[in-house]
């Protein structure tokens, strides 16, 4: 949504402050966002390592040789290599094609967006509910590369390139919300801020490889050498997804246990897994947490309670 709101937003506002106001207000933006950080949000109690968010170097291999987690962190390079290197170029385009000023850029953006965003509720919904997450996912990979071959048909067509704008943004929406969650899904719930961490580096390297690549083909070999690098890279992640196991109707629930022994922690551990629907469960006695992926629905939380609150009982004792 933000991204969005920014392609909307900021060709209104270069008209009335310029690129040197939009820099100005970025900078005014970060301000912000570090005072809201230093005096509203509070500072935890007690500060130690949290396997579940933070990125731990003794998972990191694991990680690596994870082929359905390496699957998603192509799928997010992909995805953002391919978004920088288009609008390096879009803007152009539309500016060539439709004789529309770089001030009234966000009349395109805007319905696009909007019709894009209705579009993608409905899918994210059935892919979850119905377990049909990959079937969703390999879909809008299908959809993404459609975009991309349309716009390099389209670079001398106004109405064209907004036709794949409107393909392009369903097919990123979709892949922006699930991307997230097959990795919470596919992760050991013991590895998910070190999977995470390296979703997060392997999405910023396609930040920086896609505007670098998109800025060099345009200059080069023009605007429709963007669109098929892009495409390129959709064919990748295409035959990447298409293998892809799929991934289990299942959501990550967390307790918090206070102090434990290993020992105790290690008996709650296995009498956890024991529980019908409980897919994962990893109990971590230093952080004096239970981290389980479960089933969607159906699952024995009752008993789960039931065991960690007599966890609990037990170290009072």
């Amino acid at each position: 949504m933000t991204f969005a709101a920014s392609l909307v937003i900021g060709p209104a506002l270069y008209q009335y402050i310029g690129m040197h106001g939009i820099f100005a207000l970025t900078g005014i933006l970060s301000l912000t966002a570090m005072a809201v950080v230093k005096w509203y949000i509070p500072d935890p109690l007690a500060s130690h390592f949290h396997s579940d968010a933070e990125a731990s170097p003794a998972k990191l291999g694991d990680v690596l040789r994870n082929v359905q987690l390496l699957r998603l962190n192509f799928g997010i390079f992909a995805l953002h290599a391919a978004q920088m290197a288009m609008f390096v170029v879009i803007p152009f385009a539309l500016r060539k094609t439709g004789n529309l000023d770089i001030n009234h850029h966000w009349e395109v953006y805007l319905p696009v967006v909007l019709v894009a965003f209705i579009l993608m509720v409905p899918a994210i919904i059935y892919g979850e509910k119905r377990a049909k997450l990959k079937q969703v996912f390999v879909a809008a990979v299908g959809l993404m590369l459609m975009a991309q071959l349309g716009m390099a048909a389209s670079m001398n067509h106004f109405w064209g390139i907004v036709a794949a704008l409107t393909a392009y943004f369903i097919a990123f929406n979709i892949l922006e919300a699930t991307l997230p969650s097959l990795i919470s899904k596919i992760a050991p719930v013991s590895a998910k801020g070190t999977a995470m961490g390296v979703y997060n580096t392997s999405q910023s390297l396609g930040l920086f490889i896609g505007g670098v690549t998109g800025g060099w083909l345009s200059q080069h070999y023009g605007f429709s050498a963007v669109f098929m690098f892009s495409a390129s890279l959709m064919v990748i992640w295409l035959i990447a997804a298409l293998g892809m196991r799929p991934p289990p109707a299942v959501k990550t629930r967390m307790f918090s246990l206070g102090a434990i022994a290993k020992d105790q922690a290690a008996l709650l551990n296995t009498q956890l897994r024991d529980i019908q629907g409980v897919y994962e469960s990893t109990v971590v006695a230093e952080e004096g947490i239970a981290i389980l992926k479960v089933a969607q629905l159906g699952w024995d939380e009752v008993t789960a309670i039931k065991l960690i609150e007599e966890s609990k009982h037990g170290v009072s004792q």
